[in-house]
């Protein structure tokens, strides 16, 4: 079964956020006041095969923390969107 997965990667709290910082300054001269703790991550979307729910979120965690994110900064959360080619 194919399973669609999504990872989002984010600093962890206590490291600087530059570019979230940038965004945050720039909110207010665009017209949006009152957003604040803005961070930038990014989001890998794949598609994962494997015999069941359980196994495809195991096998789409680890290629979040071997190869997606940096665990020494980093931070990943693995979500499945769903089932995407049951077996026929």
């Amino acid at each position: 079964m194919k399973y669609e997965v999504l990872v989002e990667v984010r600093l962890h709290d206590d490291i600087a956020d530059p570019a979230g910082a940038t965004v945050e300054r720039a909110l207010p001269a665009l017209g949006f006041a009152g957003v604040e703790g803005v961070r930038v991550g990014k989001a890998v979307r794949f598609k994962v095969e494997a015999p069941g729910p359980e196994d495809a979120l195991l096998r789409a965690e680890e290629v979040a923390n071997r190869l997606l994110a940096n665990p020494v900064i980093e931070s990943a959360g693995v979500r499945l969107l769903g089932l995407l080619e049951a077996p026929s």
